[in-house]
């Protein structure tokens, strides 16, 4: 039983990796974007890619994973998301992320192939650690350390201050001068340095696999709606929550029920407590 709760703690460190993503990008675009789960999966299979084909040094594939991300986060700012919101206020933002998400899944899947594969130890450490194996802690410490370099962002530098001032009033931000354009390219540049990571940290429990981005997509948005849209403290507690919950669910009811429960999950929170355990309540103009 251990086992299931360490393994439920690391895969909601991932889901909550992904509603950090997703929090990031939304505050200056007010964007939800699809790619947030493909950002997650270049960074595992390129790092695989060179850690495992090439025979790199791991500290190499790491920096090679962030690059890859870094730049897949700046490339949906530009390509799905610039030219839309720039001529329509509806979300067909949706769409174009969406098209852009297929195309690269399908593209990796016709060049890396289509089953899993696992990826390479980054530390010296027996198979039989159990619990303590690297492919546990790793996401958990990554998350971790993405949260507190993200609080610090916020907080402590005066870019982090101008992310919020764009967030709470892009209008006004632009009044003062700010190229909140830029900024909005930057926060999808972050959350791919978010994405490389996480991805990176937890390639050995989910393997280097083509099709991991369209589950992290849902799972992350699932544990967004679970805390709250907009809420750090919120991503974490629903991701664990979330991780926790599917974890529990496969070890009793067994795997065909774990993406099952967790749109229950979903669909519980829409019905019931729409702004997540810590959304604000928004009030809408009639």
């Amino acid at each position: 039983m251990l086992t299931v709760l360490v393994t439920g703690l690391a895969m909601g460190a991932l889901y909550a990796a992904a509603a950090l993503a997703y929090n990031v990008m939304y505050s200056t675009s007010k964007v939800l974007s699809v790619t947030t789960g493909h950002i997650f999966m270049l960074s595992g299979v390129a790092a695989a890619f060179l850690i495992g084909e090439l025979k790199m040094h791991w500290s190499i594939g790491l920096l090679g994973a962030l690059a890859v991300s870094l730049v897949f986060g700046l490339l949906t700012e530009i390509v799905a998301i610039r030219r839309v919101l720039a001529r329509s206020d509806e979300h067909l933002w949706l769409l174009s992320t969406l098209a852009l998400a297929t195309i690269v899944q399908q593209a990796v899947g016709l060049w890396w192939g289509t089953e899993p594969k696992p990826f390479p130890r980054l530390i010296a450490q027996d198979f039989t650690a159990g619990p303590w194996d690297q492919k546990y802690w790793l996401p958990i410490a990554a998350v971790v350390l993405i949260t507190v370099a993200l609080e610090l962002f916020y907080r402590r530098t005066l870019f982090g201050k101008i992310f919020i001032a764009v967030s709470e009033d892009p209008f006004a931000a632009r009044a003062r001068g700010i190229a909140t354009d830029r900024v909005r390219a930057a926060s999808y540049a972050i959350a791919g340095l978010i994405g490389g990571v996480a991805g990176f940290a937890a390639a050995q429990l989910t393997y280097a696999y083509f099709a991991l981005g369209l589950s992290l997509t849902l799972n992350g948005f699932i544990a967004l709606a679970v805390g709250g849209l907009g809420s750090n403290s919120g991503a974490l507690v629903g991701g664990v929550l979330l991780g926790l919950l599917t974890s529990v669910a496969t070890y009793y009811f067994g795997g065909a029920y774990q993406q099952t429960i967790a749109v229950g999950l979903l669909m519980a929170f829409l019905l019931l407590k729409p702004e997540g355990l810590f959304g604000n309540k928004k009030a809408r103009l009639v």
